[in-house]
């Protein structure tokens, strides 16, 4: 409405994206990927399948972490990972709710896991590098393989497992905190529970690119200057997206707030770890797990 461009979307998990993306190889059918987490992005960057641009209002970022150091993507939002539970259905189980990433290997968790697949969803790789940046890599790699025997299903996107939390079908979900914010205020399901990890939190950067070789160029130029704007950004709440932004001049999720979710309970997060590395540590874990199952399929 703003610029009068009509536009058409697609939903597609962040890794989904990616190899969409790589697959297009120059020739996107896309002008303008928006959300899900920076790895995806980091990794598009490297293949040279982004453009760079600078929109004006890079100067309201209020960490460096925040937007790329090449002009190839923008930060937008921040979400805190941690876990999602059923209070109703822990209480029937008598088991307390996890306190932090050891607490989850425990056998009294065993199926009542839900997390996100490796080869599809960008929050399955926040996972993968907070635990490795947690425990070290070779321990951080036996957590995942050790963490699989309680898991009973990985979806294909990130917020796949706060959909089935409230109605009981998942118990516990490794997910962002805000999905399940969108859970608790959007849809009603007061029986979730919110479990910031108490060793400190990892959190993704979530981002928007225009594609290079894009069929519309002017307009993806035009869309990342709309979204780093309070007028784009402080919609978001609104539509039940409750991250926290990431310009000093936007309107925080006070919601968010009022239930506990905290942006400073953070680890010590080494973003060029990950950015250098997820690719070659999906495979490390995917090899782990023996190649995968049916649980990773993505068609």
């Amino acid at each position: 409405e703003l610029f009068g461009i009509k536009t058409s979307w697609q939903r597609l998990g962040g890794g989904e994206v990616l190899a969409k993306a790589q697959e297009e190889n120059g020739n996107p059918s896309a002008d303008v990927w928006f959300g899900g987490g920076c790895t995806s992005y980091v990794q598009a960057a490297n293949d040279n399948l982004l453009m760079k641009y600078s929109p004006a209002n890079l100067s309201h970022i209020t960490n460096s972490n925040f937007t790329s150091t090449d002009g190839t993507w923008v930060g937008i939002y921040t979400g805190i990972l941690g876990f999602l539970t059923n209070m109703e259905e822990l209480e029937a189980k008598g088991i307390d709710a996890p306190a932090d990433w050891p607490d989850l290997l425990d056998p009294k968790y065993m199926g009542l896991i839900w997390s996100s697949n490796y080869n599809t969803a960008s929050t399955a790789e926040l996972i993968l590098n907070t635990v490795i940046q947690k425990y070290g890599h070779d321990e951080g790699i036996q957590y995942l393989v050790d963490l699989d025997k309680n898991i009973a299903q990985y979806t294909k996107s990130g917020g796949g497992p706060s959909k089935s939390i409230g109605i009981g079908e998942c118990t516990i979900g490794i997910n962002f905190l805000h999905d399940g914010v969108y859970q608790i205020v959007d849809n009603g399901y007061d029986n979730i529970g919110l479990v910031s990890p108490s060793s400190g939190a990892s959190y993704e950067v979530g981002a928007s690119a225009g594609f290079e070789g894009c069929a519309h160029p002017n307009a993806a130029k035009l869309w990342l200057e709309y979204v780093l704007t309070p007028t784009c950004v402080d919609q978001a709440q609104e539509v039940g997206s409750y991250q926290f932004l990431v310009i000093d001049n936007g309107k925080q999720p006070q919601v968010a707030l009022d239930m506990g979710v905290d942006p400073t309970n953070v680890m010590d997060f080494d973003f060029a770890d990950m950015m250098a590395n997820t690719a070659r540590y999906k495979e490390e874990v995917m090899a782990a797990l023996g190649g995968g199952d049916e649980r990773f399929k993505t068609e």
